[in-house]
């Protein structure tokens, strides 16, 4: 990827999920990820609990580089006007390009497109730079649950953000 152009966020399509399934394996790091490490045999990317509707893709020069899902945190109607990011990767060759920004941004605006108030995620609390990133774009930490996971036998603290859309 070359030059610093703005990447095209589209909707996800069905055919987005094997490059979605690479960026996720390759991406995988306990800085942001709870669960281990993928292995072959691979699940599919999307299934009956992830559709590509949840999805939004990042493309620069054509290629996919990077994802968001955007899911509702339960499935209470009283719940109903929250989403929540639910996953968030981009490829290596992609970061500090302006990536990652551009799904949280794109994030919000679907939010408010769908007609939800609010937007909410879970970041883990050593993960310093995309909690950075969340913060400038207007989330705020709402809560902090303590030594919530053991990784890479280290307790880390699971941050609850959230913001208005």
């Amino acid at each position: 990827m070359s030059g610093s152009a703005v990447p095209r966020i589209r909707p996800a399509v069905l055919a987005d999920g094997e490059v979605l399934a690479l960026i996720d394996r390759v991406t995988w790091s306990p800085l942001h990820a709870v669960m281990p490490r993928p292995e072959p045999p691979y699940a599919d990317f999307f299934d009956e609990r992830h559709p590509p509707e949840e999805y939004l893709v990042a493309e620069s020069e054509g290629r996919v580089v990077g994802y968001v899902r955007i899911g509702r945190p339960t499935p209470l109607d009283c719940n109903a006007h929250v989403r929540q990011i639910q996953g968030l990767a981009v490829a290596g060759e992609a970061r500090g390009r302006g990536v990652g920004r551009a799904l949280v941004r794109a994030a919000v605006e679907e939010t408010r497109r769908r007609g939800a108030r609010r937007l909410t995620l879970r970041v883990l609390g050593h993960n310093a730079p995309a909690r950075a990133l969340y913060a400038s774009e207007g989330f705020t930490e709402e809560g902090v649950l303590s030594g919530e996971f053991l990784l890479a036998g280290e307790y880390v603290d699971d941050v609850l953000m959230g913001r208005a859309v």
